[in-house]
């Protein structure tokens, strides 16, 4: 197949222009593939400085405080429920009435 003259003026620069659109894809997609690796790498970098054992330890400490208040809040109760058990009614259990 034999091109004219015609036809080289127009094919050949449209050739160059694939070319470089070629081109523009292969550079965008490792310049895509650079910038997410840049990224991870910074929001790597951030949970590495960024302290995350300080909230469990500070939430470990609140609820070793409120398992202390539950604590003695049960023995309070424990020893007013006792109390009450031992407490004798003024009637209750003192007299028994077999006339009937």
């Amino acid at each position: 197949m034999s091109l004219k003259g015609v036809e080289l003026q127009i094919a050949i620069p449209k050739t160059f222009d694939a070319g470089k659109v070629a081109d523009q894809l292969q550079q965008q997609s490792s310049v895509n593939q650079a910038n997410a690796q840049a990224a991870s790498e910074r929001q790597l970098e951030k949970n590495r400085e960024t302290v995350t054992e300080a909230k469990n330890t500070a939430e470990a400490s609140l609820t070793d405080s409120q398992k202390q208040q539950e604590e003695q809040e049960r023995k309070k109760r424990e020893k007013k429920e006792q109390e009450m058990k031992e407490i004798k009614h003024p009637f209750k259990g003192n007299f028994v009435d077999f006339s009937g």
